[in-house]
């Protein structure tokens, strides 16, 4: 049984059961699929990569506390969509205790619930499913059966996993080092491989490819390739203009592996040097990112990192001359936003912007101090728009992130990312040696 789902067994006690679905193949258009995602949740509790399937845990069934609901094995289907594990594997492969067909879902449903006081159990997901519990419970109401006993307490089971998700595992930790490792390879790769000419598809592919060629099933999320002013585009996806010699390229990319993402972001001269102006942001930035990985730590809490961001970065940008008037008062106004408008970072783990309470339980302004085993990104940014009237004009149309992935430990951090350059100079040498062996 995976650690992850006996921590729950307990938590949830001998009381109650827990209904979690998969996700379900979502159509592209026509008969045409998006390449299946595991729900997160589910996937973190069983491990069981395949969709409509559904895990009933029952701490009170002393022989079947894990069941699965899978699609059967179908050779026909098989042909046309892939191997499935079926009963079989998910017994043999993820530890089910007992596994169903799916289709014997609905008619197992009220022998599974009946004799438990709580039902934990997320509506508003799946349609479906919904529909087959709430027909169940409506059933048991309207027949007043002196002899069943449904739920009487709904809880939903996302707090108590998201929280669960939150501390990561030593295997975890494990998994999101090589995520990791993968994605800052595949950044130091597009320092040395990128030249003035090349087009930001080309970037992307580059990286993408050899992430996949290192065992990541794929990237974390869209993939931002942004040359030039791009860069101050902060979703920026279609990744399709030429890369010019004197501009930055923004790279905020990360690998997917065995579920765990990872998420980098580096910011470098196409051209292999940094200008004055350029570096004149970016040094601000890099400060700025160093002084909040360092406050990454047991006990500092979100909106303390995030405030010491904002007080580096307005400083920086009253040095550049983005912002003029007194630190307190552009803060308290927040002209800040116009060149730094996100957060410093967030949760990482299945899910990029990973499940977790940024607030306390006590009170929603109460907000919470890191712990040891979460991973956080730290992530600022100036992003100067070409437009932007105000600014001196050597700094319109720069933009620079610098993103790490952290770990809180007992006795401080552990940048898992820390491995691609970010100093300016190290940036420089890198690009600039890669060059002299090509030549």
């Amino acid at each position: 049984m995976r650690p992850q789902l006996k921590k729950f067994i307990e938590q949830i006690g001998k009381d109650a059961i827990a209904i979690v679905p998969a996700a379900h193949e979502v159509t592209r258009s026509y008969d045409i699929e998006f390449k299946f995602h595991q729900d997160p949740d589910f996937y973190y509790l069983t491990g069981f990569p395949e969709p409509d399937a559904i895990a009933v845990i029952a701490p009170s069934n002393k022989k079947n506390p894990y069941q699965l609901f899978v699609r059967p094995r179908d050779p026909k289907m098989e042909t046309w969509y892939g191997r499935r594990e079926g009963t079989d594997g998910a017994m043999k492969n993820y530890g089910a205790d007992k596994a169903l067909s799916i289709e014997k879902f609905p008619s197992e449903l009220a022998k599974m619930i009946n004799g438990h006081e709580k039902l934990y159990y997320r509506f508003g997901v799946d349609n479906k499913l919904d529909g087959q519990i709430l027909q169940y419970l409506s059933a048991q109401r309207f027949r007043r059966l002196k002899t069943a006993y449904p739920p009487h307490t709904i809880i939903d089971p996302i707090t108590l996993i998201h929280e669960m998700r939150l501390h990561k595992t030593p295997e975890e930790i494990k998994l999101m080092q090589k995520s990791a490792d993968i994605a800052a390879d595949a950044h130091i790769l597009a320092m040395k491989k990128t030249r003035p000419g090349m087009n930001e598809s080309q970037i992307e592919s580059l990286m993408e490819a050899y992430m996949r060629d290192r065992g990541a099933t794929g990237v974390a999320y869209n993939s931002i390739i942004g040359g030039g002013a791009n860069a101050c585009i902060l979703h920026y996806v279609e990744n399709n203009a030429p890369l010019k010699d004197g501009d930055l390229l923004l790279i905020d990319a990360g690998a997917q592996y065995k579920g765990y993402a990872s998420d980098i972001t580096r910011t470098f001269p196409v051209g292999g040097r940094f200008t004055k102006a350029q570096r004149e942001v970016y040094d601000i930035v890099l400060d700025a990112e160093i002084k909040c990985l360092e406050a990454t730590r047991a006990g500092t809490t979100i909106k303390e990192r995030q405030k010491l961001s904002i007080e580096l970065l307005t400083e920086g940008m009253k040095e550049l001359g983005l912002l003029k008037g007194k630190t307190k008062d552009l803060i308290r106004k927040k002209a800040y936003e116009k060149y730094y408008m996100h957060g410093v970072g967030h949760y990482l783990g299945l899910d990029v912007h990973d499940a977790g309470r940024y607030f306390s339980d006590q009170a929603a302004k109460d907000s919470r101090p890191f712990a040891a085993g979460m991973v956080l990104t730290v992530e600022p940014g100036i992003y100067v728009p070409p437009d932007a009237k105000d600014a001196p004009a050597k700094y319109r149309g720069i933009g620079v992130r610098i993103e790490d992935d952290v770990l809180v430990t007992e006795s401080g951090n552990v940048n898992l990312t820390a491995k691609v350059p970010k100093h300016a100079e190290e940036i420089e040498e890198l690009m600039n040696a890669g060059k002299a062996k090509s030549t």
